[in-house]
């Protein structure tokens, strides 16, 4: 059996604290909501700064969008701050439409982590790791070289046979938006699996924001969500 956690580690980089500390950076990312203009609910607004930088970009993600992804930081926070981090953007920016929309109590610290079920009943790490891939193949300019630099990658990277052949799957297959959105057995893990794509793509670019119209479409986002899960990801990683 695929060990999820320890995948969606390697992906998002060997220096991510770690899913483990999830709940406390929940905690943290609570205490800085509300602002419904976006200012000062960036990741750094209630995380520690450390969980942004000083890890070296050493995950598969890294290699997947080395040398494509120009605007500044995109790709950083997933390659440094590692599931713990994603988790906790998803979490205030969902928090954060909440409140601009007046719905409901705040998500529960753990809806947001990866060891939970997705709507296969397998571990929603692996659903976050095929959305990115998936995303980080948007723009169709992943070509044969890079390909098997990637695999090659994922040879070295210390993985057990199950979990290479689901990357080696992603990598090689054409994106299925329709199986990502259905991965999601909750709003939150929608919404997440839509943080986790729009951190690994460049939104300015034409085919990579169609792809991120889609997948919303897919997910049925609500009206405000897409747009307050993009503003998270623009103020974590400054692109």
């Amino acid at each position: 059996m695929i060990d999820a956690k320890s995948l969606l580690d390697r992906f998002l980089g060997p220096g991510g604290k770690g899913a483990n500390q999830l709940g406390g950076l929940l905690k943290q990312a609570a205490g800085g909501r509300g602002s419904p203009t976006g200012a000062g609910t960036g990741l750094q607004g209630g995380i520690p700064a450390g969980f942004l930088g000083g890890a070296g970009a050493g995950g598969l993600i890294g290699l997947l969008l080395g040398g494509k992804k120009k605007s500044k930081g995109v790709g950083g926070v997933l390659s440094h701050g590692g599931a713990a981090a994603l988790g906790a953007l998803a979490y205030r920016a969902y928090q954060n439409w909440q409140q601009e929309q007046a719905r409901g109590a705040p998500p529960a610290d753990d809806s947001f982590l990866p060891e939970s079920p997705a709507a296969d009943g397998h571990p929603f790490a692996l659903a976050l790791v095929r959305a990115m891939i998936g995303a980080a193949k948007a723009d169709g300019h992943i070509d044969a070289a890079e390909q098997q630099a990637i695999f090659a990658q994922v040879e070295q990277a210390g993985l057990d046979a199950e979990a290479k052949a689901l990357v080696f799957d992603a990598l090689s297959r054409p994106t299925d938006l329709d199986a990502i959105a259905a991965s999601a057995r909750t709003p939150e893990q929608a919404a997440e699996l839509y943080l986790a794509s729009r951190l690994a793509i460049d939104p300015d670019q034409p085919a990579e924001r169609a792809y991120l119209d889609a997948l919303a479409h897919r997910l049925k986002l609500p009206p405000g969500l897409p747009e307050r899960l993009s503003a998270e990801a623009a103020l974590a990683t400054g692109g």
